[in-house]
């Protein structure tokens, strides 16, 4: 893997624009995830970053729980987009949606288990492994989009 493109920018440098596109994209798919858990559409029993943080860090108050789980949950989104931008040369709407749904892999066989509600959540509703899907493709399409447009700056 070089370290460089073929203007010789460094991959490090696309760094800022995957963070920030990978948070505004976590802010998308959250707001599908709230709307649907506050509609009672979502089959989760509360949003998946709240539930962590509560199994984690369950002495905590509730407000710094519902704090800590906003900044995690938006921190894992920057992260994954920082991640994506330096690996990926030129992203695009197909690569960003393979890597939400890579992401919704890694949920659903670590962090959902991690909670108890098995693998993919089926031991709560095998509904919620579809509803993950759908909102890590969401992530994964937002991403996409604006990384793409970017392109000249991030590629």
């Amino acid at each position: 893997m070089t370290t460089t493109n073929s203007r010789g920018v460094a991959r490090w440098s696309r760094v800022p624009a995957g963070a920030g596109w990978g948070a505004l994209a976590t802010v998308a798919m959250s707001v599908l995830m709230l709307a649907g858990v506050a509609s009672g559409v979502a089959p989760m029993p509360k949003p998946i970053p709240a539930a962590l943080v509560a199994e984690t860090f369950g002495a905590l108050p509730e407000s710094a729980r519902l704090v800590l789980a906003v900044v995690s949950h938006l921190g894992y989104g920057a992260v994954a987009g920082a991640v994506l931008a330096v690996l990926v040369r030129r992203v695009n709407i197909r690569v960003a949606t393979g890597y939400g749904a890579v992401l919704w892999a890694l949920m659903g066989l670590v962090w959902l288990p991690y909670l108890g509600w098995g693998l993919f959540g089926t031991a709560v509703t095998p509904k919620i492994a579809v509803a993950t899907l759908v909102l890590h493709l969401v992530y994964g399409i937002t991403l996409g989009l604006l990384l793409d447009r970017r392109r000249e700056a991030v590629g």
